[in-house]
């Protein structure tokens, strides 16, 4: 029996169109499925901590990287869930990174074939990160996307990337990593990946690797601002991170403080905070892989 959680309005109704091929397939295999639609934000999360706390639990998400934290964020008992993952977002970053198949057959396929496999995530003091936790111009764009009115999609997040690239902002703030103090950075971004991708693609974290037990940490630092344009198309490639404005390391817990009114997303999710907990959670989240 698989547990299947959609938003019915996600990716302009790419979800939908998702939902019944998951349903075809499913069906065709003479396997039972319940659908559970979400009716507002947050609710995946509800249905997710609910149905975690029957064993053998088959839940089936999709969505992007965005319902899946949801429904990360909702499972109270993992030893009793299994994660099947159906990408039908805009980005899909996360799926980039774990392996899994973007196209809906191909997903199903791997669910079917019933191969379970542990993977990280990333705990931030009261909620769970799956992909990247980031900071600076990461979040400066998706408050930027929020408020764009023309286009959409990918367009519309790189039109608000190339703004932000013309108006750059820095961000203060003290790193201690595995107890280790950095101290205070001036940062035109951070990027805390599980994953290794924000944005639809762009690696901002490109060592991170999902079950491997380490945070993959890039703190990109103050540069000329003259610079910032020129330097986009190495963002796009990854070579961000041999260049000498660039800090990587890697790890397993990281405290940020804030010293000014910066804000974090998780998995595109925006929060803020003075202070920032976060810590690698190993090989405990089964998914179908």
């Amino acid at each position: 029996m698989f547990h299947i959680i959609v938003n019915p309005t996600g990716g302009k109704g790419k979800s939908l169109k998702a939902l019944e091929k998951v349903k075809t397939m499913l069906s065709d295999a003479d396997v039972q499925f319940e659908v559970h639609e979400t009716e507002r934000k947050g609710h995946a999360t509800e249905i997710a901590r609910e149905l975690s706390n029957t064993p053998d639990t088959k839940l089936i998400v999709l969505g992007g990287d965005g319902s899946f934290n949801e429904v990360l964020n909702g499972i109270e008992h993992f030893e009793n869930v299994t994660l099947g993952l159906v990408p039908c977002g805009t980005g899909n970053d996360f799926v980039a990174a774990s392996g899994h198949p973007k196209k809906v057959e191909d997903a199903v396929k791997i669910i079917l074939n019933g191969n379970e496999q542990y993977i990280d995530y990333i705990q931030l003091d009261d909620r769970r990160c799956l992909n990247v936790l980031g900071a600076g111009m990461d979040v400066d764009v998706l408050q930027k996307y929020a408020t764009m009115k023309p286009f959409h999609g990918k367009v519309k997040y790189y039109a608000s990337l190339f703004y932000v690239l013309a108006h750059p902002k820095w961000h203060h703030m003290k790193f201690t990593i595995d107890g280790k103090e950095l101290g205070e950075r001036s940062v035109f971004m951070i990027g805390i990946g599980n994953g290794k991708s924000i944005g639809g693609g762009i690696p901002i974290c490109p060592d991170g690797v999902v079950d491997d037990g380490k945070l993959s940490i890039v703190v990109v630092n103050e540069m000329k601002k003259s610079r910032i344009p020129l330097e986009l198309p190495g963002f796009l490639k990854a070579k961000h991170v041999k260049k000498p404005y660039t800090e990587v390391f890697e790890g397993t817990s990281v405290k940020i403080e804030v010293l000014d009114d910066s804000m974090f997303e998780a998995d595109g999710e925006i929060f803020g905070g003075t202070e920032i907990n976060c810590h690698l959670v190993p090989h405990t989240l089964k998914v179908y892989r």
